[in-house]
């Protein structure tokens, strides 16, 4: 049992409308929404601010920056969980499926090992002992171009918290990379790869494509099955790919890379994800499909931080602006991510749900957090 929490003489951002207003929540759930701007004694003052359902971040890389800060740095792996939660919390996020890679390359010059299960382990133990602040779920990325990507989706089941299982091919001259030069320019800069050795990067990696990629997606496909967990696509290109992922039964798609993928997904029944970053800065850093484009042609329904967690916040108010709709562009960072996930108990303010909220002020358009509240506690 917690204390009531009241957020009051808020603008509440509500499903369908912005209303002013008050919050109350008990015992972890929203418990009533009420009109008007009185402020009951112990309540929080919000003097205008508007109140938000908590973000829910589906695909965010942070975590591994926080456990490799650089290069083959492997730093201690409870402190950067620890400070990952901490700072996703102090960006308004308060649900968040962890990405981890599943799926690695053991042969050739470029290759990575596992980690995904040890630290899968140790997130889980230190949810279990109450460690963190916000809600944590596990998203494996799994990367049909590699060697042992069955062999470690085998090591998770239905108890492990996987909610999405997305379906990653990096293979050089398609999807993402398309565009050998982006790839390069990418993987040189981070691997420090000669010309040599990026010739044989891409011929390995299209090997292994070849060899293992129709085994490798067909497992992955069932593997989710197995789990349990929502099923995305990453980086459909065209809309016959588009198709095979509507076969494979997935339910949202990461990153489109063209208008064409887009729209395929809209008629097959399957959510479009752009990233923020893509939104604020005005573009892809890999020459694709701009996110604001899609917005404009009534093809995004949701905005991941993806490798910026702070910019899901501002992409809303970006998004709020281009529409002249704060509700539906609310709805891309909150209600919208967490059905495509299948929870059902978050991402609205409505009676029943997850007291999962936050407090924004702004400063022209740039939103400022004065406050995140999950089940009801303060987190930031």
């Amino acid at each position: 049992m917690s204390e009531p929490v009241q957020l009051a003489n808020a603008n509440l951002v509500l499903p369908d409308r912005v209303l002013t207003g008050r919050v109350t929540i008990v015992d972890g759930r929203i418990a009533g929404i009420a009109e008007g701007d009185d402020v009951p004694a112990g309540a929080l003052d919000c003097r205008g601010d508007l109140v938000l359902p908590g973000l829910v971040e589906l695909h965010t890389d942070n975590l591994e920056r926080h456990i490799e800060p650089r290069p083959e740095v492997d730093w201690p792996h409870l402190p950067a969980l620890l400070a990952h939660d901490a700072e996703l919390a102090s960006t308004g996020i308060t649900t968040v499926f962890d990405a981890l890679r599943v799926g690695s390359i053991h042969t050739g010059k470029t290759g990575y090992g596992e980690y995904a299960r040890k630290l899968a382990d140790e997130l889980l133990a230190a949810r279990a002992a109450g460690h963190f602040k916000i809600s944590h779920f596990l998203h494996l990325r799994a990367e049909i171009c590699s060697e042992t990507l069955l062999a470690e989706m085998a090591a998770f089941g239905p108890s492990d918290r996987v909610g999405i299982v997305s379906l990653m091919d990096h293979t050089p001259g398609q999807r993402q990379f398309r565009d050998l030069t982006a790839l390069k320019t990418y993987v040189a800069k981070k691997r420090g790869m000669s010309e040599s050795d990026f010739i044989e990067h891409v011929a390995h990696l299209k090997t292994l494509q070849q060899r293992l990629g129709a085994r490798h997606e067909a497992g992955a496909v069932a593997e989710a099955r197995r789990y349990g967990a929502v099923l995305a696509s990453h980086d459909d290109t065209t809309a016959d790919q588009v198709r095979v992922s509507h076969d494979n039964g997935v339910r949202f798609a990461e990153f489109p890379t063209t208008q064409e993928a887009a729209q395929a997904c809209r008629d097959n029944g399957i959510a479009v994800m752009m990233g923020a970053p893509n939104l604020i800065r005005g573009g892809s850093h890999s020459g694709n499909v701009a996110a604001s484009a899609l917005a404009r042609a009534g093809l995004l329904d949701i905005v991941s931080s993806d490798y910026v967690p702070s910019a899901l916040l501002l992409s809303a108010f970006r998004l709020a602006a281009l529409w002249d709709d704060l509700p539906r562009a609310v709805a891309c960072v909150t209600v919208n991510p967490a059905r495509a996930a299948g929870l059902t108990d978050r991402g609205a303010l409505t009676p029943g749900l997850r007291g999962d909220v936050i407090r924004v002020a702004r400063t022209g358009d740039i939103p400022l957090l004065r406050g995140v509240w999950s089940q009801g506690h303060r987190v930031a």
